[in-house]
């Protein structure tokens, strides 16, 4: 992959999630500042980004922020760098695939007039039993990422150029019915709830890393991977911006709660015109998210794979086709997993859960920024972040600050996930490790 498939992988991987599934959500908690929350969302994805960027071209492995903290600060930091990356991939495939459902859904009602029972597109807790469409995207996924790398990054472009058009469309459609009035008072519910609002739209920022996982399959991974991490991160950032703008211009705060669907609900409820605009956008937004779902599931597959190259997990997930370079056995396993993980959760969990695993896994990407340019100044950098210390250690405290504004009962899930993860890593991780029996090879 160049600079340009490695940008839209990317983009592939964030574009869509947040501003599709997770508006509705953030909005009822911060009104008309939520568009100040997508900025300081964005911040801080920035801050980490840079440090992405700079690791990712001294380390260009396939796992990510694991591989960093692997290499900078050691063996159990990396265990825990790449047990929150599996909450934050996995999990967030499984709430992307619930807001593909619901708009597979919305997409029925408006063409056909039919729509599922809630009992088979809704999860136990949501009114429904099994949440099936979010369960068979994933399965599709799989599919398509057991072709190869190659296949697989075609396919993401051309759903990347139909939902960045969908979203052109939406702000085009939108702005014709744009009331400055609804942004009166911007902050209608506090500081408090625009930084609650930051917290649950992060999740909208999940993927931008995604490059650094398709280190071993970039063509230039020193040069070609920080490039794809910021103009990733500068594109999608400008287009949740402006997507958010119209949608509050057009329909007021009060009318977002309810729904994932969201963006239809503005062109419905607040643009009027028939179905023409609402089932364009609702194609665009099936589209979207099948885009999140195929590339961010790319990432978790290749997380695992570079965590079983280690030793930390079964040496199943590094095996790969010989045909293909893919990791089979890894793949069906994680889908498998996500799956049942999407049929059987809510999305507002699900949503909390990964922002929390995404904010840990930065603050430790940052801090190796930090001390890899103590313990080796001298180390070839493709880019280096600007005005460090001080740029990552800001990353460190804005995420920080994310972090105090998500509720108990998603700290209690994440300390209850991370408990489970040190007994992995003390009963398999450690007895299997390479850097403890460099003799084996765990492939």
């Amino acid at each position: 992959m160049g600079v340009a498939q490695l940008t839209l992988l990317s983009v592939g991987a964030t574009l869509g999630t947040g501003i599709f599934v997770v508006l509705g959500q953030a909005v009822p908690e911060a009104g008309p500042a939520v568009v100040v929350s997508f900025v300081l969302a964005g911040v801080t994805a920035l801050f980490s980004a840079l440090s992405y960027a700079e690791l990712a071209g001294m380390i260009p492995g396939s796992g990510s922020s694991y591989s960093y903290a692997y290499a900078t600060l050691g063996e159990l930091v990396a265990w825990v760098c790449g047990w929150c990356l599996i909450l934050e991939y996995g999990v967030s495939v499984a709430a992307v695939a619930v807001g593909w459902g619901q708009y597979v859904n919305e997409l029925l009602e408006l063409t056909l007039g039919v729509s599922l029972p809630e009992s088979l597109s809704a999860p136990p807790g949501a009114g429904g039993v099994l949440n099936v469409p979010a369960a068979l995207i994933v399965v599709l996924a799989m599919v398509v990422l057991l072709r190869g790398a190659k296949e697989s990054a075609v396919a993401n472009t051309v759903m990347v150029a139909v939902k960045i058009a969908a979203l052109v469309l939406f702000c085009a459609v939108a702005f014709t019915a744009f009331r400055a009035g609804n942004f009166h008072p911007l902050f209608p519910l506090g500081a408090a709830g625009m930084s609650a609002g930051a917290a649950s739209l992060f999740f909208s920022y999940i993927g931008f890393d995604a490059a650094s996982t398709a280190g071993e399959e970039a063509r230039d991974p020193q040069k070609d991977l920080p490039r794809a991490i910021i103009l990733s991160l500068v594109l999608v950032t400008a287009l949740y911006v402006l997507v958010a703008v119209a949608a509050l211009g057009a329909m007021p705060w009060q009318r977002f709660a309810g729904t994932e669907a969201t963006l239809s609900e503005v062109l419905v409820h607040a643009v009027g015109g028939g179905n023409l605009w609402p089932v364009l956008l609702s194609v665009g937004a099936v589209v979207a998210t099948t885009s999140v779902v195929l590339t961010v599931q790319y990432g978790q597959i290749r997380i695992l794979f570079a965590m079983a190259r280690d030793g930390l997990v079964p040496p199943l997930f590094a095996k790969v086709h010989p045909r293909t370079g893919v990791p089979r056995a890894g793949t069906v396993i994680v889908s498998g997993f996500i799956a049942v993980l999407a049929a059987l959760v809510p999305l507002g969990s699900l949503a909390d859960a990964t922002s929390i695993g995404t904010l840990f896994a930065f603050m430790l990407v940052n801090l190796a920024v930090v001390l890899l340019r103590r313990r080796d100044p001298g180390a070839p950098r493709s880019f280096r972040v600007p005005f460090s210390p001080v740029t990552p250690l800001l990353g460190v405290a804005f995420c920080g600050y994310m972090l105090c504004s998500l509720g108990a009962d998603t700290w209690i899930a994440f300390g209850a996930w991370m408990a489970a993860g040190l007994v992995v890593y003390g009963l398999y991780g450690i007895r299997h490790s390479k850097l403890a029996h460099p003799q084996e090879d765990p492939a």
